[in-house]
């Protein structure tokens, strides 16, 4: 799958227009975002709670066109709970946002 390192920005610029420092605001607070997901995962209690907090992901994902971002979340969701693959996986995709 192809990594597009500009989707959230285009994203962003699509809905607030030619705002840098707003652009970069809200990107932070997306990769914040993330990473609480990322940590929702790593504290879920089993397979429901695993699962529910990669769809939240995956919706988080799919909100800022993070394509290679939704695609991982939605990985995790149908994998076992704890899988430490899938989430090395996922923490390396948001290195790269």
């Amino acid at each position: 799958m192809a990594y597009d390192p500009g989707a959230i920005d285009a994203t962003l610029a699509a809905a607030v227009g030619d705002e840098p420092a707003l652009i970069a605001e809200l990107r932070e607070a997306f990769l914040e975002s993330v990473k609480r997901g990322i940590d929702g995962l790593r504290a879920s209690k089993g397979p429901q709670e695993w699962s529910a907090a990669a769809l939240r992901l995956k919706g988080l994902a799919a909100s800022f066109g993070a394509v290679r971002l939704m695609a991982l979340a939605s990985e995790a969701a149908s994998a076992a709970a704890g899988d430490s693959a899938v989430l090395r996986r996922l923490e390396r995709a948001v290195e790269r946002l």
